[in-house]
């Protein structure tokens, strides 16, 4: 092929090139549906970290509204499930087998993550095979999609993804992704641990070696949920939370929502709740939690640690799964 066929194609493919991108800065919010003010706005908080105008428009240009997306976020499940029903899910046998199997394949980084960051390995394994199912299944949806249609067609919680997007933009900077292949859950949180972009850019950390924070490799997942609970302030060799029981009608004061440590146990103590070992000292601050059984209801008493867990999903239902868990994956492991 003679040189100047070849510097045609290159002219062509340029001039192609700044014709599409002409196209997509003229047209990226009219096609996708996007309030064309918002993107401006956007695009202009963007321009404050470096980003041209261009690049803004035309990754907005390249993101699909998902109505699905909207549907889904619009009706958690979550919320109408009590804890018989919730743990159904999380505290299947196959889910304990497959969580011995994951600590097995990667008992070395597992171990280096409790060393380094003093959070137990089970705990580590169990928020990925409730997050992920062990890396199984991670999200079916674009996250440039899940925030771009979330952050300018979801006015309950724009702002909130809009600044997720922010994020998203910066990450995938920094680690040097594309934006346009990375692929998540419905509200955009990526990876074997699930972490948001702002969580991701703040706790994801690389930890086999190779300069990037690669969360759907399981040995950076791994490190990074460490991380994450050593950022949120576990306690190493602490324990996690204490079935308890109740009497009387002073302790219904003392309930939590969460399980944020807010009393001391011997001020609880007084207020007729038990454990079924008592380990703890007076001034070991702590909460009472409650639980819906099909018939009858349940109590416990956690401590910091467990709270910790509602760090990174804030439903006691979801840290309570974590823990317990954890415990069926611990008494089942072999080393």
């Amino acid at each position: 092929m003679s040189l100047l066929i070849q510097h045609s194609k290159r002219v062509t493919k340029i001039f192609l090139s700044g014709a599409i991108a002409a196209l997509s800065l003229a047209c990226s919010a009219a096609d996708n549906g996007y309030p064309s003010d918002q993107v401006d706005a956007f695009v202009e908080r963007m321009q404050g970290h470096g980003f041209s105008e261009q690049e803004v428009r035309q990754l907005i240009g390249e993101s699909k509204h998902q109505q699905a997306i909207i549907d889904a976020i619009s009706r958690p499940a979550e919320g109408v499930l009590h804890w018989h029903k919730y743990r159904q899910i999380f505290l299947k046998q196959q889910r304990i087998d497959g969580g011995v199997e994951f600590w097995k394949q990667y008992a070395e980084p597992l171990s280096r993550a409790e060393k380094a960051f003093g959070v137990p390995a089970e705990y580590i394994v169990a928020i990925i095979g409730v997050e992920t199912r062990f890396g199984t299944f991670t999200g079916k949806w674009r996250v440039l999609d899940a925030l771009t249609t979330l952050g300018f067609n979801y006015p309950k919680r724009g702002k909130f993804f809009t600044s997720e997007l922010e994020h998203f933009m910066l990450m995938t900077r920094e680690q040097e992704l594309d934006p346009l292949s990375l692929k998540g859950s419905y509200a955009g949180a990526m990876g074997l641990g699930q972490f948001i972009s702002s969580s991701y850019r703040h706790y994801a950390i690389d930890f086999d070696g190779d300069n990037v924070a690669d969360l759907w490799n399981p040995i950076d997942a791994i490190g990074s949920v460490a991380n994450y609970f050593a950022e949120h302030g576990w306690k190493h060799g602490e324990d996690v939370i204490y079935p308890a029981t109740v009497t009387g009608q002073q302790w219904q004061n003392a309930l939590s929502l969460h399980g944020k440590p807010a009393i001391g146990w011997g001020d609880l103590s007084q207020q007729g709740v038990s454990l079924v070992e008592d380990q703890l000292t007076p001034d070991e601050q702590v909460s009472l939690l409650e639980f819906n059984l099909e018939d009858r209801k349940i109590y416990y008493v956690p401590l910091n640690n467990f709270y910790v867990i509602t760090r990174y999903n804030h439903s006691k239902l979801y840290a309570l799964a974590v823990h317990q868990l954890a415990s069926a994956i611990k008494k089942q492991h072999q080393p």
